[in-house]
């Protein structure tokens, strides 16, 4: 098959489970299609501040957004994938850290490798909390420079860098995490990979 040439703009958080989810297949539909997966970090609250409106504040507005539901419907689709998902303690988790994280990583060249990492440590590890020690020790893993992850995670270039992410992906019409862009085509969720994976066929023929 004929690679598409234009990346495909990953938008995730590493504090979303579906976020998790869909990382863990992204090494296959670079496989499967020949497409370049571009993993742009972003803090899902900015991003849903910049629509006006956080369904995660308050009660649920659906049952979409209650947490046994969540919980549940991301263990059935971790199932599905073969991979291992562990709820986390409790939902008190240094959301804008964890970008950062990702972000500083990305900067440094390795967003796809650390993002992946540092998602299923959220999801699929014993490790917690998930603090800056945890977020320094997954750089060493994956072989970036200690000293320089460590300057980038207060960075102002990182800061600028994530709400750069969240505003470039609100243009764009994101409302949540994660969601692809295939040119100029939008799909949100892990649900949606299917959907993704479709399209990429469809763009790579002649």
């Amino acid at each position: 098959m004929a690679p598409v040439n234009e990346p495909v703009a990953f938008f995730f958080s590493p504090g979303s489970r579906y976020s998790y989810l869909a990382a863990s297949q992204i090494p296959a539909l670079e496989a499967e299609t020949g497409c370049r997966v571009d993993w742009r970090p972003v803090d899902g609250h900015t991003l849903r501040t910049l629509r006006g409106r956080d369904p995660f504040l308050g009660p649920p507005v659906s049952g979409q957004y209650d947490w046994t539901y969540r919980r549940a419907d991301a263990e059935v689709w971790a199932e599905y994938y073969g991979i291992p998902f562990r709820e986390p303690p409790d939902h008190d988790l240094d959301f804008r850290l964890l970008v950062r994280a990702a972000v500083a990583a990305k900067r440094l060249g390795a967003a796809a490798r650390y993002g992946a990492r540092l998602c299923a440590a959220v999801y699929a590890s014993q490790a917690w909390p998930v603090d800056e020690a945890v977020c320094v020790r997954l750089a060493d893993e994956v072989g970036l420079p200690r000293m320089d992850f460590s300057a980038m995670l207060s960075d102002a270039g990182t800061e600028r860098e994530m709400d750069a992410a969240a505003r470039e992906a609100h243009a764009r019409g994101a409302f949540g995490v994660p969601t692809f862009f295939v040119r100029d085509r939008m799909f949100w969720g892990n649900d949606r990979l299917v959907l993704v994976r479709h399209y990429l066929h469809l763009a790579a023929r002649p």
